[in-house]
């Protein structure tokens, strides 16, 4: 297993939380950190997502508050959870983030030099691990409850988490 910590934003915890698996994420990390932002998101009023009361029910989540402010930079380019996500990790000297947003993915990774892991690759670490027996039909219900993955993206982890 991983056994390291990781911050996460808000896409791989609706993604997980919709197919009931946010379990995964407490089996292949030590720590799961979600930046206050973060939070507020999965629980605000009127959120999108209904599987809301299975992210509440994590009390091995730990909801932290960056002890600075926000890099203004960081706030400009990214979504606001997004941003909290790179700055916790980067105060905390977290090298490991989960977010699915390409844009956050790209900066995270090429700009801070952060390890990025989006809930594709979740999933294909649980089945190494013998936590899921598909990917494939993880990513197929994810799609199903409105979770957007390209076609190409399933096709490539289904193959990939055949071996």
């Amino acid at each position: 297993m991983t056994m390291v910590p990781i911050v996460t934003n808000t896409g791989p915890l609706i993604a997980l939380s919709q197919m009931n698996a946010l379990h995964i994420l407490k089996e292949l990390f030590s720590t799961v950190i979600v930046p206050s932002g973060v939070h507020e998101e999965m629980i605000a009023e009127g959120r999108i997502f209904a599987d809301q009361s299975i992210y509440q029910k994590c009390d091995w989540i730990q909801v932290v508050q960056p002890g600075t402010p926000l890099d203004p930079l960081l706030v400009n380019v990214l979504d606001y959870g997004e941003a909290s996500v790179i700055h916790v990790a980067r105060e905390r000297n977290i090298p490991g983030v989960l977010m699915d947003e390409k844009k956050g993915r790209k900066i995270a990774r090429e700009i801070y030099g952060l390890h990025v892991m989006g809930t594709v690759g979740i999933l294909l670490d649980a089945k190494r691990h013998g936590l899921i027996d598909s990917v494939r039909e993880m990513l197929q219900e994810m799609r199903l409850r409105g979770y957007w993955i390209h076609g190409r993206i399933i096709e490539r982890a289904a193959n990939e988490s055949v071996y």
